[in-house]
């Protein structure tokens, strides 16, 4: 998969959540890993998403949009609400 960001946003992801984009794109290689769609932040021909994914023994949520074959990381932090959506939706795997 190819990744990309802004690094202007990168850099105020990691002032402000301390998750850098490269750290982000490790969620992807969660197995359980979760994919929701974004529907606040969805519109004007571009659909957002959330990835919900263990990064360090921590779930990591991360907000994307695919242009073509490129996953664009817009946002990234470690938030109880993404922790709870994964813990919920992997319950159901189980």
């Amino acid at each position: 998969m190819d990744f990309q960001w802004d690094s202007a946003k990168d850099e105020e992801n990691r002032e402000k959540h301390h998750v850098s984009f490269e750290q982000a794109r490790r969620a992807w290689l969660d197995p359980t890993r979760v994919v929701a769609r974004d529907t606040r932040h969805s519109g004007q021909g571009e659909q957002r998403f959330y990835l919900f994914g263990k990064v360090s023994g921590r779930v990591l949520t991360v907000r994307f949009t695919r242009r073509g074959d490129v996953i664009r990381i817009i946002g990234a932090g470690y938030w109880r609400e993404g922790r709870d959506r994964y813990e919920e939706l992997n319950a159901f795997r189980r």
